[in-house]
């Protein structure tokens, strides 16, 4: 018996005997290009404070992986297709962890950026053939309860990314957050070649070069422009970057309705059930990125709790993940996707709206209720999707399949982050503003607080460190007079903190509401959309012979 695994699916008897060890392998390699985000909320104080970002800095520390793993999904899909899918999953795991390695290295904030776009090239890489062998590897019957334990494993990552990066931060720096996906890429590396076998299209003609480019043109300027314009003002990059993708995106549509290979079929989105999956999907990530972004915030600063304990405290939703996918493999074959999809979207809206009621009173168990029902949610509408998104591809176009669904998925995210982003920050802003109306805080000083809570909080300590200071001066003043005048001066200023403290966290609190408002209209009215745009039933899937929904899989690659 060989080591590794070089004999192609369609050439063996009957399904891949090992194919559910092969599945560990995708779902380990998911878990890490989703962790690699997810962790670095948790890690950004401590990096901010080491490095001296900026928050411009900070924002594209977490945005530059973003980038490059949105642009190119795409076309590297195509190029996966072509050759070689497993070669693309192996060599998008050597890049990733590279990119790791340089992150734990760096030692500026460039670095630390270019480290990150290297990441992101390497996950653009791993997330489209992770699909794309899940696929190839699974007979059409086993598909959908594969999907499933897939998109169950991206939620866990989304919860167990801050569990993991909080536990390492107690007893080393945030370079360890980098670290940690070294050894799990190694490992994955290697049980790529025992266990997965190779795949590529049987039949592929010759790349259509051009669509991919203009597909990395109009996407990363897209990208670009969904993190620039609501984070740092709609100035000449941000409008440059919205005049480029417009343009690209025409360009693109354009260029695939006349190309006779085109690398991606436009047409299929006017077909009901592909658009609604794509735009589901969109709008599910935008909710769920949007929602962690300024829950793990809330959860750190306004109450308090350090790196571990917020991830602790977010790991009711990766449970309620893996339980809501145990319900839309059961429900989906019986009601149809259809209503699983609906059913899941309208619990996530239901999850944003309960969370409107947060307020400076708020405790941890206000948010339990909110994070079960999103991973329900999360469990319940994204397998269907996502399955649905992978059979509209033939299997010469598995890894296009599976860079469409993923490149919704992180534009939907990338939206999220930006407009629930960028809401919460001015939402928050206003409220402190208001809070602090009348009182003697300085307007640099409210100025400063007003850039982000965790801002907010430093001008609070430092009015008690002032106070504190007083004190003890005041303890060795050289008269009673002067003993009583500095004594007075410190009970102002320490009252001024404990003021200036409630007012960021009142304020953050009403920000989490408000935008949490925000968030379940769009996700609201994207549900009705969506429920209109999937059809009732696939009448001619459902009538397709088994025999033809197996995929028919070519020589190794």
């Amino acid at each position: 018996m060989r080591l590794v695994k070089n004999e192609p699916v369609e050439r063996m008897e009957g399904p891949y005997p090992r194919r559910w060890w092969a599945l560990l392998v995708l779902c380990l390699s998911l878990l890490i290009i989703v962790m690699a985000n997810t962790a670095l909320t948790v890690a950004a104080p401590d990096m901010t404070r080491d490095l001296g970002l900026s928050s411009a800095d900070l924002q594209w520390v977490i945005d530059g992986y973003t980038v490059p793993y949105a642009a190119l999904m795409l076309l590297l899909g195509a190029i996966g297709d072509k050759y070689s899918r497993r070669g693309a999953l192996v060599l998008g795991l050597v890049v990733f962890g590279g990119g790791a390695v340089a992150g734990y290295l760096a030692g500026s904030a460039g670095a630390v950026i270019a480290a990150r776009a290297v990441m992101g090239v390497g996950a653009a890489l791993i997330m489209p053939a992770t699909l794309s062998l899940l696929a190839a590897t699974f007979p059409r019957r086993e598909r959908a309860k594969a999907i499933t334990l897939w998109t169950a494993t991206a939620g866990l990552a989304i919860a167990v990314g801050p569990v993991v990066a909080g536990a390492l931060l107690r007893d080393h720096g945030w370079a360890s957050t980098f670290l940690i996906n070294v050894p799990i890429a190694a490992v994955a590396i290697v049980a790529a070649f025992v266990l997965v076998p190779p795949s590529k299209a049987g039949h592929h003609d010759r790349i259509d070069y051009v669509g991919g480019l203009l597909s990395v043109i109009w996407t990363g300027a897209l990208v670009y422009m969904i993190i620039e314009g609501p984070h740092f003002g709609w100035g000449a990059k941000a409008v440059t970057a919205a005049v480029v993708a417009g343009v690209g995106l025409i360009a693109f549509v354009l260029w695939e309705l006349r190309h006779p290979r085109p690398i991606l079929d436009v047409r299929r989105f006017t077909e009901r059930r592909f658009a609604g999956s794509n735009l589901a999907v969109a709008l599910f990530f935008l909710a769920v990125f949007g929602a962690f972004y300024y829950l793990t915030q809330h959860l750190q600063f306004v109450l308090g709790y350090d790196a571990l304990d917020t991830g602790v405290r977010m790991l009711p939703l990766a449970g309620a993940v893996f339980v809501g996918s145990a319900l839309t493999g059961y429900l989906t074959p019986r009601v149809g996707m259809k209503w699983t999809v609906s059913a899941g979207m309208v619990g996530g809206t239901a999850a944003l709206a309960l969370l409107t009621r947060v307020d400076a009173g708020s405790s941890y168990g206000d948010f339990v209720a909110p994070l079960i029902i999103l991973g329900l949610a999360i469990g319940l509408a994204l397998s269907p999707c996502t399955d649905a998104i992978m059979g509209s591809f033939p299997e010469a176009e598995l890894g296009v399949g599976g860079a469409v669904n993923d490149t919704s998925l992180e534009l939907g995210g990338s939206l999220g982050i930006a407009i629930l982003g960028s809401l919460l920050g001015t939402s928050y802003s206003d409220h402190l503003a208001d809070a602090t109306r009348g009182g003697r805080l300085p307007a640099d000083a409210l100025a400063t607080a007003q850039d982000s809570v965790g801002a907010g909080y430093a001008v609070a300590q430092g009015i008690g460190d002032k106070a504190r200071a007083l004190a003890e001066q005041a303890a060795h003043a050289s008269s009673p007079q002067q003993a009583a005048q500095l004594k007075a001066q410190a009970q102002q200023l320490a009252e001024g903190a404990g003021q200036m403290g409630h007012a960021v966290g009142s304020s953050f609190a009403d920000a989490v509401a408000h935008t949490s408002l925000v968030g379940a209209v769009i996700l609201g009215a994207g549900t009705v959309l969506v429920a209109v745009l999937l059809p009732r039933r696939d009448k001619a899937r459902a009538e397709q012979p088994e025999q033809e929904k197996e995929p028919q899989l070519s020589d190794a690659g």
